[in-house]
């Protein structure tokens, strides 16, 4: 994994989930086949570590450092990009977590807004991100807008006025918002050398429209190879192709929500098409009923059967 400081983020990223032992413990002995399944079976070369899919906000600051170091040791020679999230409802803890993931040279760091003091304008998140940037300078900054979860639903293109002067190392956004609109003016607003990714896997040709850099998101784990297809066929101008490939995956989407698609069933989802051994989530989400991933992992291969 070369240090891309200049390298702009694009593409897909898988938004990777923590592998656990039956007994809720971080399991590292799964990361590198992880690694191995994303860029040789799915073409998927970046990665977004301890975000949402990841459970972050469900581990201690121990277990992210360890997780996050086991990622970019293995990632070296095989990946692009690891970016790790640090965002936490402590400053001083998310600061703590940059500064871990500039000294094992990550080539990215991210930041969801605190949910439970919730800031109430562009101002107060742009100042906290600040803080934190602050404190791994050299490392390109990424803001994780995730309103449904944060509730914090400040507009993405008011934060971004201003934010290259408080933070020279701000390098783009991860929009995991259905506001297109805004979506849009930050994609028109950015810096040429900043990343607006998209992070709604079931509306990413709506978001490549509009102009979107890339996709971080879950699915990319397992759907990584048809979504890469789905990019070529939209860059190539053919959009009924891409069409096709994006309504397959919310025809996907779609069947799962009705059987209660959540975290830990999209983490058994994962485990059952990969191999990957994931393990369970951790409490306060429950594991997944195995007949609803069974049922999910047939619809899945009906709809993208190998080729």
């Amino acid at each position: 994994m070369a240090k891309s400081a200049d390298k702009k983020l694009e593409g897909l990223v898988a938004a990777t989930f923590t592998p656990f032992t039956s007994q809720g413990e971080i399991n590292l002995s799964e990361i590198g086949p992880y690694i191995d399944y994303l860029t040789e079976k799915q073409g998927v070369n970046s990665v977004f570590v301890n975000g949402t899919t990841g459970e972050g906000m469900s581990l201690s600051v121990q277990e992210r450092k360890l997780l996050a170091q086991d990622w970019c040791q293995k990632a070296k020679g095989k990946l692009e990009q690891v970016i790790v999230h640090v965002g936490c409802m402590s400053l001083k803890d998310s600061q703590d977590l940059a500064s871990h993931a500039a000294s094992i040279n990550a080539n990215g760091i991210a930041v969801i807004a605190p949910s439970f003091f919730k800031p109430s304008s562009a101002e107060a998140v742009r100042t906290y991100l600040k803080e934190v940037a602050s404190v791994a300078p050299s490392v390109p900054f990424y803001y994780y807008h995730i309103p449904a979860l944060t509730g914090v639903n400040v507009p993405v293109r008011d934060l971004l006025e201003g934010i290259e002067t408080l933070i020279p190392s701000f390098r783009g956004v991860k929009f995991s918002g259905s506001d297109l609109m805004d979506f849009g003016q930050c994609v028109s607003h950015i810096q040429p050398h900043c990343s607006v990714l998209y992070g709604v896997d079931e509306q990413l040709l709506a978001a490549l429209v509009l102009g979107a850099h890339g996709a971080v998101g879950s699915t990319y784990n397992y759907l990584g190879s048809h979504m890469n297809k789905l990019l070529s066929e939209f860059e190539k101008g053919n959009l009924a192709n891409a069409r096709s490939i994006q309504f397959k995956m919310q025809e996907l989407i779609s069947y799962a929500v009705k059987l209660g698609f959540n975290l830990s069933m999209n983490k058994q989802l994962m485990t059952e098409v990969s191999g990957v051994h994931l393990g369970p989530p951790r409490l306060p989400l429950m594991p997944c009923p195995q007949q609803h991933a069974l049922s999910i992992k047939q619809k899945y291969q009906n709809l993208f059967p190998v080729q």
